[in-house]
């Protein structure tokens, strides 16, 4: 009887469905998962039993659960023995269970995080059509990641990943999210519900950037979550622009002979005739962000008294980009500002963002 060779292999590598696993993020029970997968499958498997599918999902369920815990504190899931996880599994497992829904991240920020707002998800559920318990899940993941990272020293971004494991890209949307959250911006008035998650995450990436402390600084501390006091400071300064009128009017002279032939006839005749009022409103927003309230006011204040006017004038998102530009360029040949070279960096600091923030602010 001739000899048979069996080469056997054991492992313990955990499988994981990605198709369960979004069921079960998503806040499916077991038996309303297996009921969506077997809608699925029935039709591609002859025979396919529901209970088998049934049982299989709860397995997995099972198995999400046990996780959790880990997935709450991602740096555990690499050397936790009870289950072999690849590394490209483990970083799928972590983006997903900490991927945003825009639309509920978008009825968070601003917010403070606190028990009582969690009690109000059942609103946020009803009017997102997200499930309750997504968003609780997202909720607590931001609250999660706020409370680790608010007190840390160093980019909030690099924080987040380190002691979270997200890509740069998740980090990114999650330091938005603390950002808000820490300064209590004002997200929910009527005019501000056309701004989307991705335009307020934009706009916080740029104030990291360029408006808060670690920003000049890398030795300071709370880098990244607080704005630089003495850069909204020498924001008041600023106001040289608009409290004299030779200045105010050189200005617009240097704007209107720059710009003339360069943008719509319709902006250009709005910078003729509201000037001021425009000029006013970009200092007046500067000058008020040294104030906790004004601050907070700060997205209201930019489509109220910028983006709106303008968008009645009939300006385009072109004339708009090429008037604050020449608005910051002409600036510093205005005499009051000459004799005060450093607010040159100070107003380009300021012009830089804003114009960023307003042009992302830009669209219906």
């Amino acid at each position: 009887m001739a000899e048979i060779s069996v080469n056997i292999f054991v492992g313990n590598t955990t499988f994981i469905d990605p198709e369960v696993y979004k069921l079960w993020l998503e806040g499916h029970s077991s038996f309303e998962g297996a009921s969506i997968r077997y809608q699925k499958l029935s039709s591609q498997t002859a025979g396919l039993k529901f209970d088998l599918l049934k049982s299989d999902t709860t397995d997995n369920y099972r198995m999400f659960l046990a996780m959790e815990k880990h997935l709450r504190s991602p740096v555990t899931l690499s050397y936790q023995p009870l289950f072999q996880i690849p590394p490209d599994m483990q970083r799928m497992l972590i983006e997903k269970y900490y991927e945003l829904d825009s639309i509920v991240a978008r009825e968070i920020l601003g917010k403070k995080l606190s028990s009582k707002h969690r009690k109000d998800l059942d609103e946020v559920s009803d009017k997102t059509k997200v499930s309750l318990k997504s968003c609780r899940r997202q909720y607590d993941n931001f609250k999660r990641v706020f409370k680790a990272v608010e007190d840390m020293e160093g980019p909030m971004v690099k924080n987040i990943q380190a002691n979270f494991c997200f890509s740069e890209l998740l980090a990114k949307k999650y330091a938005a999210v603390v950002f808000f959250a820490n300064n209590r911006f004002e997200t929910g008035k009527k005019r501000l519900q056309y701004l989307t998650f991705s335009d307020f995450a934009f706009c916080a990436d740029e104030m990291i950037v360029k408006w808060t402390a670690g920003s000049t600084d890398s030795r300071k501390e709370d880098l990244d979550a607080d704005f630089d006091r003495e850069f909204l400071q020498e924001l008041r300064e600023l106001k040289i622009l608009v409290s004299d009128k030779d200045a105010s009017d050189q200005h617009k002279g240097l704007i209107s002979a720059s710009l003339k032939g360069k943008i719509s006839e319709k902006a250009y005749a709005d910078i003729e005739s509201n000037f001021k009022n425009l000029s006013r409103a970009i200092v007046n927003i500067a000058s008020g962000m040294i104030h906790s309230k004004e601050l907070r006011d700060f997205f209201n204040d930019v489509v109220e008294k910028i983006v709106e006017p303008t968008k009645q004038a009939q300006w385009t998102s072109n004339d708009m980009a090429l008037f604050l530009k020449c608005y910051t360029s002409s600036s510093y040949q205005i005499e009051g500002m000459g004799r005060h070279s450093r607010l040159h960096t100070t107003l380009e600091r300021y012009m830089t963002t804003l114009t960023k923030c307003v042009l992302r602010m830009y669209h219906s």
